[in-house]
């Protein structure tokens, strides 16, 4: 009889698959293979005494760490040491978009620095925030209800407080949180593979490479005609440029460089869609 599961981890061609009547060790049948499918960790599976039957359909899908079937992607951000890179930040809340993963920045080392001007732009743009600080009594209650029943993704360079957020998130991980950068192949001499841990309040949470490693044209090569898309709040002044195919970057006419003059979008949202739009145009038709 096939058991319904999802893929919690994968190494060498092994997966741990959790079901609702526990967790197996299983491989996947040959025919995955010879049609270039790969089973990945967050896959939806059915299997049978050992092997992976069936593959359910993806939402998203990330390549490097291969994850699937993500809720949201956690970015973490620190006021100080070190400061906000917007350009970064805007690049992979781009790729969630483009992949249709909710994104969310957490917002730590408030102490350090006001975090006011990354709350007006991120809010204005319709991003969900949650501000970490560990002056309240539980700053890490919002994140957990933002993380039950769902799984999640964190990333943030080296230095912005995931471990410490992790750890304030709970406590009981079946690994130290500490180890999970070590245990997901960070590092030169270890092999990458990807993991999510379960949540005694539900959900799963997964650990993935820092800003430094995680180059986002690397998994999502975003068209320069789409990437207008992956921009939320220019969603309300859709059509309302004087040119059809306006790139929204210098034309005359543009309602999104009018609202960006206007402060009905940040200016730094803006600049980095110009940037990220002239970079699009130096794609090469063979890398799409």
């Amino acid at each position: 009889m096939k058991h319904n599961g999802i893929i919690t981890r994968s190494v060498g061609g092994l997966y741990t698959v959790e079901s609702s009547d526990g967790v197996y060790e299983c491989k996947a049948r040959g025919i995955f293979r010879n049609r270039g499918i790969s089973p990945c960790v967050g896959d939806k599976v059915k299997f049978d005494n050992g092997v992976i039957e069936e593959i359910g359909e993806r939402k998203n899908c990330l390549i490097r760490p291969p994850l699937a079937n993500l809720d949201q992607l956690i970015f973490v951000v620190s006021m100080a040491e070190p400061s906000p890179n917007l350009l970064i930040l805007d690049k992979f809340i781009a790729v969630a978009e483009y992949q249709h993963i909710e994104p969310v920045i957490a917002v730590t080392k408030v102490d350090l620095a006001d975090c006011g001007m990354i709350e007006s732009i991120y809010q204005n743009a319709g991003i969900k925030l949650c501000i970490v600080d560990y002056e309240s009594d539980d700053p890490a209650a919002e994140m957990r209800d933002l993380l039950q029943n769902r799984i999640s993704a964190f990333t943030g360079n080296s230095g912005v407080g995931k471990s410490t957020l992790l750890n304030s998130v709970c406590d009981k991980f079946e690994i130290p949180t500490g180890e999970i950068s070590r245990k997901l192949g960070r590092g030169r001499h270890t092999t990458r593979h990807a993991e999510l841990y379960k949540l005694p309040f539900g959900g799963y949470i997964a650990d993935t490479p820092g800003f430094s490693t995680f180059e986002t044209n690397k998994y999502n090569i975003i068209k320069k005609e789409e990437l207008s898309g992956c921009f939320r709040e220019f969603e309300r002044f859709e059509g309302e440029c004087r040119f059809r195919d306006c790139s929204h970057t210098k034309e005359k006419g543009c309602r999104i460089i009018q609202a960006a003059d206007e402060g009905e979008i940040a200016n730094s949202r803006h600049e980095n869609y110009c940037v990220m739009y002239e970079e699009a145009k130096q794609i090469k038709e063979w890398e799409l």
